[in-house]
């Protein structure tokens, strides 16, 4: 069995002061890493350092909002001032301003492409070019979504921001190689505030907290546990034990993971000089448009009572 130790090497957790992102920068600790735990509320990025050193771990905060370079700088200079290096990013930071499309104002979708998309290019260029100055390769994991993956009803902003975090960790992947520094997304499920919405999901998160355990049609079934589950990515995607995976959007939750696949033809047809409209209406429901493909996060399957 592999051994994760990540002594000596610092990290950096965007939006880490609680939720996933929290349990992220826990797990980090646990196996080893300094940590720079990241949130806009100064009060509850000083109680997640708190809980990390009093486990044994090594954490400090740094309070501002992603999604400029100046916040970027200074959360990767946190980490080389406090640590004298960074090795691993995760950027988890995240907001929600759901419409549909006819209602989402400009400031709503500005606001989560900021936080989401930009906020991640940000940090992971503030990142790269501090990991390829010092050597020795390094980590970044980009937080993703399962509405980046197919779309979700309400969710442009989000939709749109986590496919592109998705697509740039491929491209990444291709333009650090040479540096040594593996670029992942990762598409988590958990029971957050977020999930807490969901009504299929409602009654067993409110159970959890309440000491029971989730059923298995969901730990197994929809890949839907806590936070903590999740977290198990984490530390695997930054030890040497991954050093061969990136590029890759690999999801987790409960007792599942996977690997998602990316975008790609799955189907052709041809005509011979080129189509024409009427050839197309012709053909389309009988060869590429046959079977369309879906869209939408699947509904959980919930069992009958």
């Amino acid at each position: 069995m592999h051994l994760i130790d990540l002594s000596g090497k610092a990290a950096v957790v965007t939006g880490s002061g609680r939720g996933l992102g929290l349990a992220y920068a826990r797990a980090l600790a646990a196996h080893g890493a300094s940590v720079v735990v990241n949130d806009i509320d100064e009060s509850v990025a000083g109680q997640a350092v708190k809980s990390i050193t009093e486990a044994g771990g090594t954490a400090v905060a740094e309070t501002v909002a992603v999604g400029t370079a100046e916040a970027a700088d200074r959360l990767v200079n946190r980490a080389v001032t406090e640590f004298g290096r960074l090795d691993i990013l995760v950027t988890n930071a995240g907001i929600l301003r759901d419409k549909v499309l006819w209602k989402m104002t400009d400031d709503d979708f500005d606001a989560v492409l900021t936080t989401h998309l930009k906020g991640t290019f940000t940090c992971a260029r503030a990142a790269a070019v501090r990991m390829r100055e010092q050597g020795g390769g390094g980590t970044l994991i980009l937080v993703g979504s399962p509405a980046g993956q197919r779309g979700n009803f309400g969710q442009t902003n989000y939709a749109a921001a986590k496919a592109g975090i998705a697509a740039m960790a491929r491209t990444w992947s291709m333009e650090l190689a040479r540096a040594g520094i593996t670029v992942n997304a990762i598409v988590p499920v958990a029971a957050t505030a977020m999930t807490e919405t969901i009504p299929a999901f409602a009654p067993y998160i409110e159970a959890m907290k309440n000491g029971e355990a989730l059923p298995g049609f969901l730990r197994k079934g929809e890949g839907f546990g806590t936070p903590e589950d999740c977290a198990a990515l984490i530390p695997f995607l930054a030890s040497e034990a991954a050093r061969d995976v990136t590029g890759q959007c690999i999801g987790i939750g409960g007792d599942r993971v996977t690997l998602w696949s990316h975008p790609r033809e799955i189907r052709a047809a041809y005509a011979d000089g080129g189509w024409r409209p009427e050839a197309l209406a012709d053909a389309w429901h009988t060869s590429v448009g046959a079977e369309p493909e879906s869209v939408g996060i699947p509904a959980p399957k919930v069992p009958e009572a």
